[in-house]
C-alpha cells in the first residue's frame, strides 16, 4: 500500500462495500474512514456505481464539491424522501418571506412611533404674511439674525419678528 493517510484504514466506501481499499481508490480522498455515514447515505440514495462513474467524469478539482453536493442531497433525501434539499430550500424561502414581512411591519411601527414622538410642526402664518415681516428694530440675536427653535432655521434680522406685532414696518406694508 502507498504511504498516504488513508492507506492504514480502508476508506468509508470500501469498508461499507466490504472490499479492499486500493491506493488509487476514487472514493478514498472524499469518504474518510471517520465519516462512514456520509458514504452510507450517498450509497443508499445514488448507488456506489453511479457515484464512481460521476467522480470519474468530473474534473479532479471539482470532485470534492461534487461529493459534498451528493452528500448534502443524500442527507436531505434521507430526512425528506419526497422533496430532498428542494424541500429544505422551500422551507428557508418561506422563512425569509415571513421574516421580511415581520421586518416591514416592525419598520412601519418604528415610523409610526417616530412620527408620533416628534414635536408638531410649527404653525404656518397666514398666507398674507407668508414671507415674514420687516423689523424696524434691527436687533436680532446672533449678529442681526434670530434663531427660531421650533423650525430650526436662522432668519435674517428683517424677518426676526416671530409675533407679527410690527404692522408699521419701514418696508412698506399695506
Amino acid at each position: 500500500m502507498a504511504s498516504s493517510s488513508y492507506s492504514n484504514s480502508p476508506c468509508a466506501a470500501c469498508k461499507f462495500l466490504r472490499r479492499k481499499c486500493m491506493p488509487d481508490c476514487v472514493f478514498a480522498p472524499y469518504f474518510p474512514p471517520e465519516e462512514p455515514q456520509k458514504f452510507a447515505n450517498v450509497h443508499k440514495i445514488f448507488g456506489a456505481s453511479n457515484v464512481s462513474k460521476l467522480l470519474n467524469e468530473v474534473a479532479p478539482h471539482q470532485r470534492e464539491d461534487a461529493v459534498n453536493s451528493l452528500a448534502y442531497e443524500a442527507e436531505a433525501r434521507m430526512k425528506d424522501p419526497v422533496y430532498g434539499c428542494v424541500g429544505a430550500i422551500s422551507v428557508l424561502q418561506r422563512q425569509v418571506m415571513r421574516l421580511q414581512r415581520e421586518l416591514d411591519a416592525t419598520n412601519a411601527d418604528l415610523v409610526r412611533y417616530a412620527y408620533n414622538e416628534m414635536p408638531p410642526p410649527p404653525p404656518q402664518p397666514p398666507e398674507s404674511s407668508q414671507y415674514g415681516r420687516r423689523s424696524t428694530t434691527g436687533t436680532g440675536h446672533h449678529g442681526g439674525a434670530s434663531f427660531n427653535q421650533s423650525s430650526g432655521f436662522y432668519y435674517p434680522s428683517q424677518w426676526n419678528d416671530p409675533c407679527g406685532d410690527n404692522d408699521s414696518s419701514g418696508g412698506g406694508s399695506m
